[in-house]
């Protein structure tokens, strides 16, 4: 018995649908069928009941599909921990990142990694954050700047820093000349907003804000990286709300309002594998304490 008879089973077991399952594992029904019948040989019972309309489990498959089920996860566990060893072994450090830590988070920790281990090679990847804790959990990166927590219980997050978000227009939009701004002006105006997928937290606290404050916008572009909303904003495409950390890389076009009303806030924070012992990001982590001290 292979492991990619379980992955069949357990896909066919989930979906109760060959044809599903097949698109699902990307290969064909009839290859599909056939490794479901050559699991039920090897195991000598039925698993699965067929017929023109339906798949079901027999009582045998229900029992079968639980232990299938912890196999592959172990299977897995099994993976990231040979993963993590190697890693060790490479004396190595891969840091995962969105663009924030770039400038706010790197500068502080990468001068004091190189005094303490000079011998480490650290690697960066920059990633979404869905991608990094992916990434994180597969043991392909050590530590991952995030904009948001995962809730696994295999993870541990601890918050760096709340950062606030600004308003930022075209500098030959009339609204420039007025000295403070009300978001009740944000009614009618052409915005450019992140991208759900790109940056999904920074793209959920602007949407939610909007709707809480009953405010209708024209979302007239969504933006793949922030440095596009910056660059659409000074073509004035529209306005647009940003981390502060982008306001030092604004060109002469584009001016920084600032609001009546408080616009909300983002948070940025670094994860990393409770169980991963790793002198490096202890280090970090003492770092991040002692210049953004969050209570962590």
């Amino acid at each position: 018995m292979e492991l990619r008879h379980l992955r069949y089973f357990v896909a066919v077991a989930e979906e109760l649908n060959f044809t599903k399952a097949a698109q699902r594992m990307c290969t064909v029904q009839p290859s599909l069928s056939q490794q479901i019948k050559d699991l039920e040989n090897e195991v000598g019972v039925q698993l699965l009941i067929r017929s023109n309309r339906k798949v079901e489990l027999t009582e045998e498959g229900k029992a079968f599909l639980k232990q299938a089920i912890l196999s592959l996860e172990h299977a897995e566990l099994a993976i990231q921990e040979a993963r993590k060893v190697a890693n060790l072994q490479k004396d190595q450090l891969n840091i995962g990142f969105v663009p924030v830590a770039e400038m706010k988070i790197f500068p502080y920790i990468m001068p004091n990694i190189r005094a303490h281990f000079p011998e480490l090679k650290i690697h960066f990847h920059s990633l979404t954050d869905a991608d990094q804790f992916k990434a994180l959990k597969n043991a392909e990166i050590d530590i991952a700047f995030t904009r948001y927590q995962d809730q696994s219980s295999d993870i541990e997050c601890v918050q760096i820093f709340n950062e606030p978000l600004a308003l930022i227009v075209p500098k030959d939009d009339p609204i420039t000349e007025q000295r403070h701004v009300s978001v009740k002006n944000f009614n009618g105006q052409n915005f450019v907003i992140s991208d759900e997928d790109a940056s999904p937290q920074l793209h959920k606290i602007i949407s939610d804000y909007f709707k809480e404050s009953k405010l209708n916008v024209n979302i007239v572009q969504h933006s793949t990286n922030i440095l596009l909303n910056v660059n659409l904003v000074g073509m004035g495409v529209g306005w647009s709300i940003v981390p502060a950390y982008v306001i030092p890389l604004l060109g002469d076009k584009i001016v920084v309002k600032n609001t009546i009303e408080p616009l909300p806030m983002i948070g940025l924070y670094a994860s990393y594998r409770k169980a991963q012992k790793n002198e490096a990001i202890e280090l970090i982590l003492r770092i991040l304490k002692q210049q953004f001290y969050m209570g962590f």
